[in-house]
């Protein structure tokens, strides 16, 4: 069959007034396997740049400005890169493609998607909720410290620039032995316990959790077309902020240094096991897979957007996204981390000095007079021949040591960043520029998750859909008050539990089990063919082989590293001494890892259970002897576009039937009026047309 041209932009973005372009005539709701029909009032994007910026908006959120920077650097520089690129075209642009035209084709969020494939499968878009809920109960934590930096921003010299003093020329301890970044972070905004299992109550933060479910739930309180006009700043100032940001940064000194100690290629680093599982993984929540978030936001579009440019272009955002916050953030920490290096240079040379003034150290080992005239390379060369003859009294000053510190996950956001910062000239300013920039990023990944949430439950039950502000005011206040957890003063250990594992897990299951109901219990051909119905074009064959095969197999792999790592490898997380001021590594106690196991269990009990109850309910409607339609009738095969009824298809199944994924034919759509025509017009028309 003659592949039918692309279609144009104008069959993608010709929405108006939260109308789609078209919808099932009657009957053929009926059609549907699970008995999930299409909503003809359903809401929809005003626009093509409308719905483009959300899922950007979702996709690029604080795990590229601190997540993709840090496992840059640690894990080969530009041979991360290249490794996150092949697993990103092979791995995760099918997985979204698929989840992108699901959603678009059923016009359901996530329970509503799975179930209309087979009402066996509802039980992944319950999981797909319970880990949106999860993610949202901490992810609106992380908004609530970057409100709470943003407030703290307003001020000069900015409050982490230096130590507080307890009486006259009294400075804190734990201040002098950290830094007054760290001391601001562990002790001013989190009040941080020795422990998870010390408890007590932080007053200011839990203020700025309920302020930030306050914005959430007001954005969301009149569904798409509420969040996405916040979408329209929300999902494009970040990028206004890290563009002034990379300029500013390539003009510091240091800046160069630091992009060389990214992107210097470790090509060694492939042969590790743990490297391909974190870019993997990496990807995998890049792009916001499992989420239902995808698929929501996609449900609400036209049927005929091409929807395969559309992953195309949020994948490669995504990506151009993340390397642009890598040259920023390793820009600024490449000048944070020259700086402190010359404060150590030049106190090291006092120290030398007053060494040789007191005669416990020779004048020729001293070839400077004035500390502030060294150079830092002068020094190095200087230390790498003669430091060892001074004992630990005089240091090396390697700005590399220094960029390694603090360069992972919060610690990059909030201690290394916020030190950064405070050096630049104007640092308020600048200051509220990034926490403004974190608090947008933050939102708009909240706005996705949270609708991952409110679709799928508004679609699947109807009294919800008609109560949606109800529904929505109960979720962010049920959100705010689980969400109290995380602003104890151990709060940010249980942020580590839920970011680590209780979403890693789950969310890799679920892929697994999209993956495998499409292109195996469904099939991948008949998924193709309902995408070419889809978009008048059918897309290349190779994402068959990509789900059936290095999709699935990846996703796989990756759920077993991850299993096995917590298996031979005990969690821990990373907690703040308060006597020592410094950070050590603890290990989860027994009552944490069963709170793990049982999160875990949570998110992905719901597959299983959905699959037993469609069991029980079919053979509960034998043993009565009615038998429901849905569940024993098998459907009419159906032809692939082109061919004739007789033909098998590329795996010789002709006796498998063809579940009822999409309509079945063109002609089977007929246009909706325009939003803006009152009901009584379309009964006018009707009654012209003799109906």
């Amino acid at each position: 069959m003659e592949k039918l041209p692309l279609p144009g932009d104008d069959e993608g973005s010709g929405m108006t007034g939260g109308q789609s372009q078209s919808q099932l005539l009657d009957g053929v709701e009926d059609l549907s396997q699970g008995g999930v029909s299409v909503d003809p009032s359903r809401p929809a994007w005003d626009s093509k740049l409308q719905y483009v910026l959300a899922q950007v908006g979702f996709s690029v959120g604080l795990g590229n400005i601190w997540r993709f920077p840090y496992l840059c650097h640690q894990n080969g520089g530009g041979a991360f890169l290249l490794l996150y690129v092949v697993l990103l075209v092979v791995v995760g642009v099918p997985l979204f493609f698929l989840e992108l035209a699901a959603g678009q084709g059923i016009r359901q969020g996530s329970i509503g998607v799975w179930k209309h494939i087979s009402p066996k499968l509802a039980g992944i878009g319950y999981s797909s909720c319970v880990v949106c809920f999860f993610v949202a109960l901490y992810y609106n934590v992380i908004i609530a410290w970057s409100l709470f930096y943003l407030g703290n921003s307003f001020q000069y010299p900015l409050p982490w620039v230096q130590c507080p003093e307890t009486s006259p020329n009294r400075t804190v301890k734990e201040c002098l032995s950290s830094s007054p970044t760290s001391y601001f972070w562990f002790r001013k905004a989190l009040d941080i316990t020795d422990s998870i299992e010390e408890t007590g109550f932080n007053p200011i933060m839990t203020g700025c959790l309920l302020a930030a479910w306050v914005i959430v739930c007001l954005a969301m309180i009149k569904g798409i077309k509420s969040s996405a006009r916040v979408m329209y700043f929300s999902s494009v100032f970040p990028y206004v902020v890290l563009l002034c940001f990379l300029i500013r940064g390539l003009l510091l000194d240091g800046a160069s240094e630091g992009l060389i100690y990214m992107f210097y290629p470790k090509l060694k680093i492939w042969g590790q096991v743990q490297v391909w599982r974190q870019a993997a993984t990496q990807v995998f929540f890049a792009l916001g897979l499992g989420f239902g978030s995808v698929i929501a936001y996609s449900s609400y579009n036209p049927r005929h957007n091409n929807c395969h440019r559309d992953a195309l272009m949020v994948s490669s955002i995504n990506f151009l996204t993340s390397i642009l916050a890598s040259l920023v953030v390793f820009a600024v920490l490449g000048f944070r981390a020259k700086s402190i290096a010359m404060d150590c240079v030049v106190r090291n040379v006092e120290l030398l000095t007053e060494m040789s003034s007191t005669g416990s150290a020779h004048q020729q080992w001293l070839p400077w007079s004035d500390p502030r005239s060294v150079s830092l390379g002068d020094y190095r060369e200087w230390f790498s021949h003669h430091g060892s003859q001074f004992g630990s009294n005089i240091t090396d000053c390697d700005p590399e040591e220094e960029m390694s510190k603090g360069v992972e996950g919060t610690g990059l956001a909030f201690i290394a960043f916020t030190e950064a910062l405070a050096l630049f000239p104007g640092s308020p300013f600048w200051s509220a520029l990034f926490f403004l920039m974190l608090l947008n990023l933050g939102l708009s990944t909240m706005f996705g998750t949270m609708q991952g949430i409110l679709t799928p439950l508004m679609d699947s039950f109807k009294v919800l859909g008609r109560h949606k502000t109800l529904l929505t005011v109960f979720s962010c206040a049920l959100g705010f008050l689980i969400g109290l957890l995380f602003t104890q003063r151990c709060g940010n250990y249980f942020v580590t539990m839920f970011d680590d594992y209780s979403a890693t897990l789950p969310l890799i299951i679920v892929v697994v089990f999209e993956t495998f109901s499409v292109s195996w219990l469904y099939g991948a051909d008949r998924f193709l063919d309902d995408i070419e119905v889809m978009l008048h074009w059918r897309p290349p064959v190779v994402y068959k082989y990509m789900w059936k095969y290095v999709c699935l197999l990846s996703m796989i792999g990756l759920l077993g590293a991850s299993l096995l790592r917590m298996l031979f490898k005990r969690p821990t997380y990373t907690a703040w001494n308060h006597s020592t001021a410094k950070e050590t590594t603890l290990e989860y106690p027994g009552w944490a890892l069963a709170l793990l196991a049982m999160l875990i269990l949570i998110a992905s009990l719901p597959i299983p259970l959905g699959y037993a109850h469609s069991l029980l309910q079919a053979r509960l409607g034998r043993a009565g002897g009615g038998g429901s339609d849905e569940q024993e009738a098998e459907p009419e095969r159906r032809p692939k576009p082109g061919s004739t009824a007789g033909d098998g298809d590329e795996d010789g199944d002709d006796d498998r039937p063809a579940a009822s994924f999409l309509p079945i034919a063109v002609d089977r759509y007929r246009l909706l009026p325009q939003q803006e025509e009152a009901e009584d017009e379309e009964e006018e028309e009707e009654e012209d047309t003799g109906v």
